[in-house]
């Protein structure tokens, strides 16, 4: 009798408790929602202007919303209160979720609030002089899409080498306060219990800095050699295009600031057929196609070149109620029809699509690799005849076309997952000793694992003119591990929309169902799941390196 009263005693207790946690969650997610989601919006509307203008002013806005917002996660009481209700342990999935993420994002910001203004400063102040800077040869100042048009088309050397050099000075430019900024990271992870930046920041994004070692030392198992087999391949017809011999190709020579595109070898212009066409309507009649109409954002966003905008592209989502904006600078060519494409990707993974009953904090992608995912399985396109067709563009030979997007297609694989091996175990060393020479570290890395030869006597840090390290720090290989997603969700889609046995030749366009098949199977979770589990429910297998390797040994 005892031992029966015992247990339902306990069961009693057990359930008050479970009940006090969950009443404890409710109160700590409405007062977040309250105090804390107007600060959101208001930071990602700052930085929506501080990118778009480039302005003094805007900057200042930027970084006076983003440290307010900073000072109340690093509310000390809130946080003691958050602690608690999640080691409590909520009953109920949607709020445990809801609390294990609000303790992610408040976690790094228990530091000393001067730290966390000094941070926000410095970052803010080093992407402002990124969204200025343009390259200069001489007399003549460059945007970030000229430089590009330069390295690819150029046959002198000697201009593409000036060009190149003047991309990176940049990097001269931010180092010393990247190395400052990356000091006072670093300070507020240790302070936090954490080994360094890097661990930290994998951590918050549920991630295990190990884990991610022992992935990247496969990926780069899987594609040392024939990454190698096609570097040779490449080199012999870069030299031969220049005019010169294999020993002296150069990182100018590969047509792409850092080797993270693949060059184009002659065949098939893919860039002719977009210099005819309207790129904003064919994205329009692509996204409207397959269900998922993109014409308010348009609507919203930022498309063309001008100065002090930032030179580069991306998506944001402004409120999580449905304002989703893109910043672009738009050239009729393939890289800005691809790029268009993956932003727009990024566009329909947000609150446009993730159904609005969700809550606020779970009303946004699993993980960024996920969306990253997404947006790399939509870009693909850009280099599919067969997609053109169905689209009502008319190629002069598709099959020609085809043939050069495939090898495209097989040698950005191989080209980005060597490049994101550079990034990854860069800002890996970077963040454990950043007092180590990481000039040599830099180009140590890039001969390693792009097989670039590094250019004689060049001592200058290259490595702070990629924008990632600064304004997405210990971000860059989800990109990879987005590709590793978009494999494999492109080809759950084949096989269960398109019954298609072939995911590297299959396309879509003009198909409702593979709409639906992103709201059901990807976008309705919002963020209820982690990336993993999102992973399985999307495409019915946990994430792995097969449905990428099966498309990289796909001879085109």
């Amino acid at each position: 009798m005892r031992f029966w009263l015992s247990v339902a005693l306990l069961s009693c207790v057990k359930l008050a408790m479970a009940q006090t946690a969950d009443e404890s969650a409710r109160k700590l997610i409405a007062e977040y929602e309250r105090d804390l989601r107007p600060l959101e919006i208001e930071v990602n509307r700052r930085w929506w202007d501080a990118n778009v203008t480039g302005s003094d002013e805007a900057f200042r806005a930027k970084e006076e919303a983003e440290t307010r917002l900073d000072l109340a996660l690093a509310d000390r009481q809130r946080f003691a209160r958050l602690r608690a209700c999640r080691q409590a342990r909520p009953s109920t999935p949607l709020l445990a979720r809801q609390i294990e993420l609000l303790y992610l994002q408040a976690l790094p910001k228990q530091v000393d609030p001067d730290l966390l203004r000094r941070m926000v400063a410095r970052a803010n102040a080093i992407e402002q002089q990124f969204n200025a800077y343009r390259a200069r040869v001489g007399d003549e100042q460059l945007t970030d899409s000229q430089v590009r048009k330069v390295l690819k088309e150029s046959q002198d050397s000697a201009r593409r080498r000036a060009v190149w050099e003047a991309s990176k000075r940049v990097g001269e430019r931010v180092a010393s306060d990247l190395l400052a900024l990356v000091e006072m990271r670093n300070q507020a992870a240790r302070e936090l219990g954490f080994a360094d930046y890097h661990a930290m920041q994998l951590q918050l994004s549920e991630q295990d800095q190990a884990d991610l070692v022992r992935l990247f030392d496969e990926l780069d198992q899987l594609t040392r050699e024939p990454f190698s087999q096609l570097k040779q391949e490449l080199d012999r017809h870069l030299a031969s295009q220049y005019g010169i011999d294999t020993a002296e190709l150069r990182p100018w020579h590969y047509q792409d600031p850092f080797f993270q595109e693949a060059p184009w070898l002659g065949g098939a212009n893919l860039d002719a057929v977009y210099a005819q066409q309207d790129l904003l309507e064919l994205c329009r009649r692509f996204y409207a196609g397959i269900g998922l109409p993109i014409d308010e954002v348009l609507q919203a966003s930022d498309l063309y070149e001008k100065p002090g905008k930032s030179p580069h592209a991306f998506c944001t989502d402004i409120d999580r109620e449905g304002d989703v904006r893109v910043l672009a600078n738009i050239v009729p060519n393939e890289y800005w029809m691809s790029t268009m494409l993956h932003e727009l990707g990024h566009a329909v993974y947000s609150s446009r699509y993730i159904p609005r009953s969700l809550p606020y904090l779970l009303r946004t992608d699993a993980h960024t690799l996920c969306t990253e995912g997404v947006a790399m399985m939509f870009e693909r396109f850009a280099k599919s005849a067969d997609w053109l067709a169905l689209m009502g563009v008319e190629v002069e030979d598709p099959a020609a076309f085809n043939r050069a997007g495939a090898a495209m297609r097989r040698q950005r694989l191989l080209i980005f997952s060597r490049w994101c091996q550079v990034m990854f175990r860069f800002e890996k060393e970077l963040y454990r000793d950043p007092s180590q020479d990481l000039n040599a570290l830099w180009w140590r890395l890039v001969e390693q694992y792009q097989l670039v030869r590094r250019p004689e006597g060049r001592n200058a840090p290259d490595y702070a003119s990629k924008i990632h390290i600064v304004s997405a720090p210990c971000y860059y290989h989800n990109y990879m591990l987005g590709e590793l997603f978009a494999c494999q969700l492109h080809a759950a889609m084949a096989r269960e929309v398109l019954h298609s046995d072939s995911p590297a030749t299959a396309v879509y366009a003009a198909n409702p169902a593979v709409g639906e098949f992103m709201r059901q199977r990807v976008f309705a979770a919002g963020r209820t799941l982690r990336w993993d589990e999102l992973t399985r429910h999307a495409t019915g297998a946990p994430l792995s390196a097969q449905a990428f390797a099966a498309e990289f040994r796909t001879a085109p």
